[in-house]
């Protein structure tokens, strides 16, 4: 299936983000980035990590994401995601051997998720 990443994220305002086991950034549509295990966030000015498995409360430069657009989304090709917010920022997920590292979603269900080793399997039909 034709990577449809852009096509879903790119352009959505983001409406909130919380933290807690996991990071849940919640885009208008409604569609959810839900990040379950280690990412960094490189902000203009400073670049943070987070490990969601320890629990974590969100930094001020990601609270400073809401309101601001998704400006790209891309899938790697080991299976991680990066995305590129408007006016600077950019959150990135490795894949993982283990455990599932990300998905997004929407009411209806996951419309992709990271798999165990950097497979990325997506529903049948996107939004």
């Amino acid at each position: 299936m034709r990577n449809l990443i852009e096509d879903i994220l790119v352009g959505r305002r983001v409406e909130s983000v919380a933290g807690g086991v996991q990071l849940d950034i919640a885009l208008a549509g409604p569609v959810t980035v839900r990040v379950g295990h280690d990412f960094r966030f490189a902000a203009p000015t400073e670049v943070e990590h987070f490990y969601p498995a320890l629990g974590f409360r969100p930094s001020g430069a990601l609270l400073a994401l809401v309101g601001r657009t998704v400006g790209a989304a891309q899938v790697t090709m080991a299976g991680g995601l990066e995305l590129d917010f408007d006016g600077g920022g950019t959150l990135s997920v490795p894949p993982h051997a283990q455990v599932a590292p990300w998905s997004v979603g929407t009411p209806d269900g996951v419309v992709c998720t990271a798999l165990a080793g950097g497979e990325v399997k997506w529903a049948q039909e996107a939004p």
